[in-house]
């Protein structure tokens, strides 16, 4: 049965779309339609905005016991919910149950918890000589989420936002919009005044667009590809706007001669693989010493044998499909493009898997003998495909790694830290894994160069949404 849904999130109270149209919710393991929202555009863009000043001066007044009862209600809610939130987004963007479980759903519980420990202690105000610096929140902000880690990307938003005093208006995706309504009926039951958060469904190139531009939004901070950010920073450039961009990757993961090769290439299909290979951060490329080169290819193929595309609600799954037919084409066209440049296939392939008949699945794909200049090696695939490049000496490794116009994410492998956090710290990126680390909500996330403008998570993500008023005295 098909949901259908005519009603956008404004002013505390769902309400009747004004713009007409629907946009189609399709499943992208089935290719069937599970559900339709509105298609919003200007009207209730102008709406969500309007309501979202209105409520500007109120919440930005507001004192930290009272966001942090309210923001505590809405992370209970997260926790609540997490069963639907990670089978929604099962549904919706065809991410394995197991991986929507632990990280889809798992992930925005974490980063919702930890701004309420650090609105608890931050500090909004500092004496500086005779000075008395206020923090104080931007305003409205336009919040412009992704499909790929869907909850994530807008509770790494929106809850910031809303930490620091500010109000919110959102454009998820219009593939996955579902848990986007999710989210605002959790924040709608946890009770904030009406207009502190709104959502708009729509289509980027429309709504998306709209929000961007309007005259009454202060901030806009977007998560997306590299294109249509400069499109973004361009459009609130014209209007003063501050903005904040977590865009395209190409990260390089660097295996230093004496590191532990066999862990390092399977951490890294791994890592390349997880959520369909649609990860930003993702290691697409992996840099081997030329003498362990071959080595390091047998080991990828063999871990790749292990990633088999299949039914995202089986718990066993490890590889759904692609978000949808667009993108399937795109990550196949990468493929092909690459074979004809002269990589050697040693897993994988742009034909449609064995056994799946419907539904946006490719081959989880590693490839040899890729070069600097090669398209696969300087573009974001955002599919499962990991690129294995050969380095001569360290120099090399470094100039392949810093050799692209991204730098979001990485990894070093060295026999020992220190070598590993050296080659690091010359390394053009915003975030570097040394021999394996984990990922730390805490930590700022964002790039250098290409990949974005500002930081999310963390202290650094609270204070995006912040500007100063100094007083003297």
């Amino acid at each position: 049965m098909v949901q259908q849904h005519a009603d956008q999130y404004i002013g505390g109270a769902w309400r009747p779309s004004l713009d007409g149209g629907a946009i189609e919710v399709v499943d992208p393991a089935t290719e069937t339609v599970i559900a339709t929202v509105p298609a919003g555009a200007a009207a209730d863009i102008d709406a969500a905005v309007a309501a979202a000043r209105a409520a500007a001066r109120g919440w930005a007044a507001t004192g930290r016991e009272e966001r942090l009862a309210a923001l505590t209600r809405l992370r209970d809610g997260l926790a609540a919910a997490q069963a639907e939130i990670a089978g929604t987004v099962t549904a919706e963007l065809g991410s394995p149950i197991g991986f929507a479980t632990a990280v889809q759903a798992g992930l925005p519980l974490a980063v919702a918890s930890s701004y309420l420990e650090i609105l608890a202690g931050y500090a909004f105000e500092e004496r500086v000589g005779n000075s008395v610096v206020h923090a104080e929140p931007v305003g409205v902000v336009a919040a412009i989420t992704p499909w790929n880690y869907p909850l994530h990307q807008i509770v790494a938003k929106v809850v910031p936002a809303l930490a620091a005093g500010c109000t919110v208006v959102l454009k998820p995706a219009e593939d996955t919009p579902l848990v986007a309504r999710l989210f605002a009926r959790i924040v709608d039951e946890a009770g904030f005044p009406p207009g502190v958060f709104n959502l708009v469904t729509g289509a980027g190139a429309v709504a998306g667009a709209a929000l961007a531009a309007h005259p009454d939004v202060d901030l806009v901070s977007f998560t997306g590809s590299t294109a249509v950010g400069r499109t973004v920073a361009e459009t609130a450039g014209r209007g003063i706007k501050r903005v904040a961009l977590e865009l395209g990757g190409k990260s390089a993961n660097v295996v230093l001669p004496g590191a532990d090769l066999t862990r390092a290439v399977n951490v890294n299909v791994a890592n390349a693989f997880a959520n369909s290979g649609q990860t930003c951060s993702a290691w697409t490329r992996l840099l081997v010493h030329q003498d362990q080169y071959e080595e390091a290819v047998e080991l990828a193929a063999k871990a790749a044998a292990k990633y088999t595309p299949g039914d995202p609600t089986d718990p066993a799954t490890r590889l759904g499909p692609l978000v949808n037919a667009r993108q399937l084409e795109r990550v196949r066209g990468y493929i092909r493009g690459a074979l004809d440049q002269g990589a050697r296939l040693v897993a994988g392939g742009p034909e449609r898997p064995d056994g799946l008949e419907r539904g946006h699945y490719v081959r989880p794909t590693v490839l040899a003998d890729v070069t600097a200049d090669m398209t696969v090696a300087q573009e974001e695939v955002f599919g499962p495909v990991l690129s294995i490049l050969a380095y001569r000496d360290e120099e090399h490794a470094l100039e392949l790694a810093n050799g692209t116009q991204y730098g979001l994410a990485g990894g070093v492998w060295a026999a020992d830290q220190d070598t590993a956090v050296a080659f690091a710290l010359r390394m053009d990126t915003g975030q570097v894994d040394i021999n394996g680390g984990r990922f730390n909500p805490l930590a700022p996330f964002g790039g250098h160069k290409s990949s974005g403008i500002g930081r999310e998570l963390g202290t650094h993500g609270l204070a995006e949404y912040l500007h100063t008023k100094s007083l003297q005295f």
